[in-house]
């Protein structure tokens, strides 16, 4: 099959499956709104996330996915990202797109795209850092942030952070990461990659 194909079959799994059409432009939405405020609106995540649950149980995306497939990815991606939260390193907005992004994926392709926007966020951070020529204070503080961690798991029996515990060099918009990560995720499993 030549490159054309595998094109038009991709812009043809957005015809034929809503879900990934809604998603989508969930989080082109999600991603303009964090990139413009640094604020992701709760009628995005929380609209979305009501649509995956109603849609997933309505259109079963797969014949074997029982009705906790969606939650199941919704809980994971909500999980995986509220220490992030805790830690005062990403906003409650990016926790509950995460969240939405699982709803609509379920739990296999929720830790796909996890690690997608993983990466996504670290080559931001990286572009980041090399543009506002911060790298040597941001790596100062994730150094910091690891050994403050590892000292209080020691101390205390679990790592503990305190928030506002190292200068902030910048913000990034972290939507937009999951953005890029959860898209880059979909492509990859379009073309069988993942």
């Amino acid at each position: 099959m030549n490159d054309t194909a595998l094109f038009f079959e991709l812009l043809g799994m957005l015809v034929t499956d809503p879900r990934t059409g809604v998603l989508l432009a969930l989080l082109v939405a999600a991603a303009v709104c964090d990139y413009r405020t640094f604020r992701i609106p709760n009628l995005i995540t929380l609209g979305g996330i009501v649509f995956a649950l109603v849609y997933n149980s309505i259109v079963p995306p797969v014949w074997h996915a029982g009705w906790a497939w969606a939650p199941a990815g919704m809980l994971l991606g909500f999980c995986a990202m509220l220490p992030m939260y805790a830690m005062g390193v990403m906003g409650a907005g990016d926790v509950k797109l995460m969240a939405m992004v699982g709803a609509f994926l379920g739990f296999h392709a929720t830790l796909q795209a996890l690690l997608f926007c993983v990466l996504s966020a670290g080559i931001a951070a990286l572009a980041f850092g090399l543009r506002k020529r911060v790298m040597g204070p941001m790596l100062a503080n994730a150094g910091g942030a690891m050994r403050a961690m590892f000292w209080s798991a020691i101390a205390s029996g679990k790592p503990q952070l305190a928030p506002g515990s190292m200068p902030s060099v910048g913000k990034l918009a972290y939507g937009v990461s999951i953005a890029i990560g959860t898209t880059a995720c979909l492509v990859a499993q379009q073309f069988n990659l993942v």
